[in-house]
């Protein structure tokens, strides 16, 4: 069960560890794992790990610096109950709502459709953005893309920048938001 656990761990990290700081080389993983529940065997082939980059943890004093010199805005509280010190990031939430221009025919529609996902995926991608979604009703407002970036001006320029709303099937609007660094969804 721990190799699993290991192995599980290891393949997550190098799916998702697209945009770190500092590389660490990882010998070649080769094994074979058995999956309790089903009895499966499942064979992990040679994946060569020797370019996942692993970022360095790095004390709240260094990340606020690197935050503050990026241009962030910042602050920090001491939670009462835990006693944690707790740093808060200014981030940009854009509302993606319904804009003037939704009258695309089909194929239109599905072409600016597919447009709009590769400039979310870009945007993070490329660390601006850390998650996007659509609302799961048929409401004006039809999603969300959380901005990553140190200013307004910076996260509505990015937001326009997205074929949906320059074709104006969509329009943007932008608040600013703050929440505790290093917190996942859950």
């Amino acid at each position: 069960m721990k190799s699993t656990t290991l192995i599980i761990a290891i393949l997550t990290m190098f799916l998702f560890n697209c945009k770190e700081e500092t590389k660490q080389e990882i010998p070649k993983i080769q094994d074979e794992v058995e999956v309790e529940k089903t009895s499966e065997k499942v064979v992990v082939e040679d994946i060569d790990t020797t370019e996942i980059e692993l970022e360095k943890p790095q004390t709240t004093k260094q990340l606020k610096e690197k935050l503050t010199a990026k241009g962030f805005k910042i602050f920090d509280y001491v939670d009462e109950k835990t006693k944690d010190t707790i740093l808060m990031q200014q981030y940009f939430i854009a509302f993606l709502k319904s804009g003037p221009i939704r009258g695309q025919n089909e194929e239109e529609a599905a072409d600016l459709q597919e447009q709009h996902l590769a400039h979310l995926t870009k945007m993070y991608e490329l660390g601006y953005a850390d998650i996007s979604g659509p609302f799961g009703d048929d409401g004006n407002i039809r999603g969300i893309t959380i901005y990553n970036v140190p200013t307004l001006k910076m996260a509505d320029s990015l937001a326009n920048s997205d074929p949906m709303v320059k074709a104006g099937r969509l329009e943007i609007e932008i608040h600013p938001w703050w929440a505790g660094k290093g917190f996942p969804l859950r």
